[in-house]
């Protein structure tokens, strides 16, 4: 295998602005991400779904571009512009072909330094926020995830929705989506990403002309690490036909140096058609058709979940399946035939991943955001090649512990029980 080297350079502007580019030569894209160092876990309370309005809101016009011009200079180089916030983050960012890098750094500057935040816009994209509030709480499968995590992360701000609530949104004014946005939007606070065909140096010129102006501020948006909770959490909602279970654990933060053991652990068990709950839960006993496990680690905290959808009758069969895999992880080592087809399949898709100019910029914001270097591929790969069964082992039974499981069970429920002893692994 050909060793691959990332042409990765990074600079920090005076005011503490950080841009950091990767030149792919061989491709004709480049994608730019504006990155914000803070989303809705640094939200207060009353003012929850905040970063995400900010984020919808930006789009509405700037002092010098209504919404429309706004959508139409991008159609006109054919671009590709989005945005999306997240517990930690919030990223504007926009896909070209690297003649219009200039054209579309302007544009994206542009929105995120100078919004106008009208108030009949504001009052506008409140309805379409609570719509979409209602859209995703339509969909059971999400809200279960919403309910698992606000309980798990219990009156933290991690537990609370992105989109905030019907009760919270309502609120947003002009006055404090102003003031929120001045507090957040500082130059130490942005990174600036790109990838794709471009020169590092031409690209922190056309930088440095767009952001260079921001006064430095400092500001210590680090909300407090949270606790977990583990509890048994049954929400009756007889519309539904299945019942949609979430079981958790706390599992390591983002940069934890046993992570690589971490993401096996969670391929094995339940990252794709191979793994252990798909073949156990959906292929031998035929209980669920949804079922998987994913990983969730932010700056702090880290959460190991299971999601299924089942039928009522099979839910606590489910919920003992699930139990049982975390058993087995811990008590038996995992086979080495096992542990190589977990390895190849991690690096297969961490790979496939970052084709794309798009995947390469999100890559180098979030290592810029959570470590304090640069990992290459290679480096990547030799990280996981080195996990052991042995380690698989020892993190098996750090996180698998019957106390530390907590469950959220939705559905029309008619009775269904569910006690700690079940959760017995």
């Amino acid at each position: 295998m050909v060793k691959e080297t990332r042409n990765i350079h990074r600079r920090v502007l005076p005011n503490g602005l950080t841009v950091i580019t990767e030149q792919m030569s061989h491709i004709r894209s480049v994608s730019i991400g504006i990155w914000l160092k803070s989303g809705s876990r640094n939200e207060d309370s009353e003012w929850n779904g905040i970063s995400h309005f900010i984020e919808h809101m930006v789009f509405k016009g700037t002092e010098s571009r209504s919404a429309e011009a706004i959508a139409r200079q991008v159609d006109s180089i054919g671009g590709n512009m989005d945005a999306f916030t997240a517990k930690e983050c919030i990223c504007f960012n926009i896909k070209i072909l690297d003649e219009h890098v200039p054209i579309a750094l302007d544009v994206l500057s542009d929105l995120v330094l100078h919004p106008v935040f009208d108030a009949s816009d504001i009052a506008r994209e409140r309805g379409v926020i609570l719509e979409e509030i209602k859209m995703d709480e339509d969909s059971p499968d999400y809200l279960v995830h919403e309910i698992f995590t606000q309980s798990f992360w219990k009156d933290h701000a991690l537990g609370k929705p992105i989109l905030g609530t019907r009760e919270t949104v309502r609120r947003f004014e002009r006055p404090v989506v102003s003031q929120y946005y001045g507090d957040r939007f500082a130059p130490g606070n942005l990174i600036v990403a790109a990838a794709g065909n471009l020169d590092h140096k031409n690209f922190v010129e056309l930088v440095a002309k767009h952001f260079e102006h921001m006064k430095p501020v400092k500001n210590g948006f680090h909300s407090p690490q949270p606790k977990t909770f583990s509890r048994i959490n049954l929400r009756n909602k007889k519309s539904l036909e299945q019942v949609q279970i979430c079981l958790g654990v706390p599992s390591h933060p983002i940069a934890h140096e046993r992570r690589y053991a971490s993401y096996i652990l969670n391929t094995l068990l339940g990252g794709g058609m191979s793994s252990r709950l798909f073949q156990n839960i959906r292929e031998r006993q035929g209980l669920a058709y949804a079922i998987y496990s994913d990983l969730n680690p932010y700056r702090d905290t880290g959460c190991l979940g299971v999601y299924a959808g089942t039928s009522r009758e099979s839910a606590t069969k489910v919920v003992e399946s699930v139990v049982a895999e975390f058993r087995n992880l811990k008590s038996a080592r995992v086979p080495e035939e096992e542990l190589r087809r977990a390895k190849d399949q991690l690096k297969g898709s961490l790979m496939l991943s970052l084709e794309s100019s798009t995947a390469r910029m999100s890559n180098l914001a979030r290592q810029e955001m959570y470590f304090d270097r640069f990992y290459s591929l290679d480096e990547l790969i030799d990280r996981i090649e080195a996990v052991t069964a042995d380690d698989l082992q020892q993190t098996a039974s750090e996180f698998f512990r019957s106390d530390q499981i907590a469950v959220t069970v939705l559905g029309n429920l008619n009775g269904l029980k569910l006690t700690r002893g079940q959760l017995a692994c």
